[in-house]
This record gives structure tokens, sequence and C-alpha cells, in this order.
């Protein structure tokens, strides 16, 4: 009774090995090379595509940025133009008071220096007032030499105070210099 009986796992095993004979008899067939040329025509439509996007692409981001370089540029001042607009504001306004007095005057230029000067701190502007500093002159431009007590090349004036940026000398001090004695 065994032999008669047919078992499930070794038909499955015959026809794995008939399907296998079937996949190894039958030969590899190569393409033509018509099909490949058309194979090669395609991948290389395919990376000529990639890079023409790609080439487009960066020139976009190279306008975007030329744009936005110049866009900072020409409004770079915008936050400092605000600023001052109130220190013109308090400028005319005490212009436009008729019944001034010089003490009143005084007062206004008074707050509104206060103003400016907070501006400028706000911007990180610093005054260059060298009184007794040694000449430097990266910041300091000497109009003459007087005579002093004090050591050669010393501030003994200034003529006009200098400014600077986050340390960039916008405009140096224009001071009086101390001649070496005879």
């Amino acid at each position: 009774m065994e032999q008669n009986e047919t078992n499930p796992q070794n038909e499955q095993e015959t026809s794995n090995n008939s399907t296998e004979t079937v996949a190894t008899d039958t030969p590899e067939v190569m393409p033509s090379m018509e099909d490949m040329l058309k194979e090669a025509e395609r991948k290389a439509q395919e990376h000529y595509d990639a890079w023409m996007y790609a080439k487009a692409e960066g020139e976009n981001i190279r306008r975007r940025a030329t744009e936005d370089v110049s866009k900072a540029q020409k409004f770079a001042v915008e936050r400092f133009s605000n600023e001052m607009l109130a220190v013109m504001d308090s400028l005319q306004a005490g212009l436009a008071v008729e019944t001034a007095t010089v003490e009143s005057f005084k007062s206004g230029m008074e707050l509104t220096l206060k103003q400016l000067s907070s501006v400028f701190e706000k911007f990180n502007i610093v005054e260059i007032n060298p009184v007794g500093e040694k000449l430097d002159p990266h910041k300091h431009q000497a109009i003459s030499m007087v005579d002093s007590d004090q050591p050669a090349n010393t501030v003994v004036s200034v003529m006009q105070k200098g400014y600077a940026l986050n340390d960039r000398v916008l405009r140096p001090a224009m001071v009086m210099v101390a001649k070496a004695k005879e």
C-alpha cells in the first residue's frame, strides 16, 4: 500500500527538476546590435536630460544668488535708515518751533544727540576720541604738531572725532600731536 501512494513532496521535486532543465536547455539570446544601439541611445538621452536639468538648476541657483546679493546690497542700510528717520524728525521738530529760546534749542539738540548716540550704539558705530593716546596712523590723522609737555607723537587735542564701525575705521580722528623736544 505504501508503494501506490504518491508523495506530494516527490512530485514537487520532480517538477522543480524539470523546470531547471528547461531553463538551462534554452539558449540565452544575445540582443541584436540594433537593440543594443537603441538601449545605449536611450541611456545617453537619459544622461543628457539629467545633465541639462542639473545645468539649468545650477544657472537658476547662480541667478537667485546674484539677485539676493543685489538686494542685500541695495537694502543693507534699511534698518539704519529707519533709525535715522527718528533723528531727522527730531531735528525738523526743533526747527519748526516758532518761539524758541536758546535754552530750548540747546535741550532739543541734546535730546537729538542722545537719539543719534543710541542709533550709533545699536549699529556698533564707535567714536574715536584719542586725547592722550599715542598717534595711531590707522585711526588718527595728524594735522599738525605742537609743543607740549607730553611725550612725542602723543595726541594733544582732537580737531574732529573719528568713527569706527565694528572695529573698521569709517573716518580717522583729526588730531594735533606733541612735537619731540629738541
